[in-house]
């Protein structure tokens, strides 16, 4: 059986937090949309209990800051997500609070400071295709300010955490890079929060996918706590394409059915993954990106294949 959810420390810098004080920063007659309904379209399904679960998330990108997903949604623990577009000049603060946070720079260049930083250059990044990842990591209790030195986009990834200490910068040179799978479904993964980072929780990288190819395959899990074979771990996906009409296919199930949906993906969906196997594909022509963003407290990469298929890589 799955883990009873952890009680969670309390925190003023979720994303619903956050969300709430990027509009109350607003002026009456701004014209910069509400970070709601406008930045985001929820994808609502029916699970085979009746129950409406929405597990695939499309980013509207609007300036500012959009909260995507928080605890509660579509089953999630742990994780909360959230994408960043500031113009150059502009800014935007975190608040302290109980909760550790990875900035991905996605495209741009921002200065961070805060947890020990001061106006640290992050990027400049203008391929995720081509170009390894900046990030940064802060420990909880510790404030930041994002200054974009050119237009850019960076996520937001939280999740509860009590352990303070100083911000950490991962530069693309420090990125664990690996290839992974066979033709037909083979990725070229980016790590970079790993073991090797002092968090709680969050276990982030990237993965490129050539046009064609399958990921996540043989199709994998992460649901229960079974070392040395398999860990709990849920997760989101963040994708973007090579080309605006790219596309992909995104499949998540559980062993008993209890989830198995289906969902056509392209640029700025984001797919939340709180438990099951998860493969994706891209199709013929397209390379598809994806930012991976698991959460949970046996941070490994490990995970079980769905023994129907997993003599693909047995053979």
């Amino acid at each position: 059986m799955r883990r009873a959810a952890r009680r969670e420390p309390a925190g003023g810098c979720g994303m619903e937090s956050l969300h709430q004080r990027a509009n109350a920063r607003r002026s009456p007659d701004s014209k910069e949309p509400d970070c709601g309904s406008a930045c985001r379209e929820n994808i609502a399904g029916l699970n085979n209990k009746g129950t409406i679960m929405n597990y695939r998330i499309v980013w509207k990108p609007r300036p500012g800051f959009t909260a995507l997903s928080k605890p509660g949604d579509a089953g999630m623990k742990h994780l909360s997500y959230g994408m960043l577009k500031l113009a150059a000049g502009q800014s935007y603060r975190l608040e302290a609070c109980d909760q550790e946070t990875a900035l991905v720079l996605l495209s741009g260049s921002v200065t961070v400071s805060g947890g020990g930083l001061e106006r640290q250059a992050i990027g400049p990044r203008s391929d995720f295709f081509r170009e390894n990842p900046w990030t940064v990591f802060l420990p909880a209790r510790n404030a930041c300010d994002v200054a974009a030195t050119a237009d850019c986009e960076l996520a937001v990834c939280q999740a509860p955490s009590t352990k303070s200490g100083p911000a950490l910068v991962i530069p693309p040179d420090k990125v664990k890079e690996v290839s992974l799978g066979k033709p037909g479904f083979q990725r070229r993964a980016l790590m970079m929060i790993t073991e090797d980072v002092p968090a709680d929780y969050l276990f982030i990288g990237e993965a490129i996918v050539p046009p064609a190819n399958w990921a996540s395959y043989p199709p994998h899990r992460h649901d229960f706590d079974d070392l040395p074979y398999e860990v709990e771990m849920e997760e989101i996906y963040y994708f973007r394409f090579d080309r605006p009409q790219g596309f992909g296919i995104q499949k998540i199930y559980t062993d008993n059915r209890s989830i198995d949906e289906t969902y056509t993906i392209q640029d700025h969906h984001t797919v939340l993954i709180p438990e099951g196997y998860h493969p994706v594909a891209t199709a013929p022509g397209y390379s598809m990106y994806y930012l991976w963003v698991m959460a949970g407290r046996n941070r490994r990469f490990l995970s079980r294949l769905d023994p129907d298929h997993s003599w693909v890589v047995q053979g």
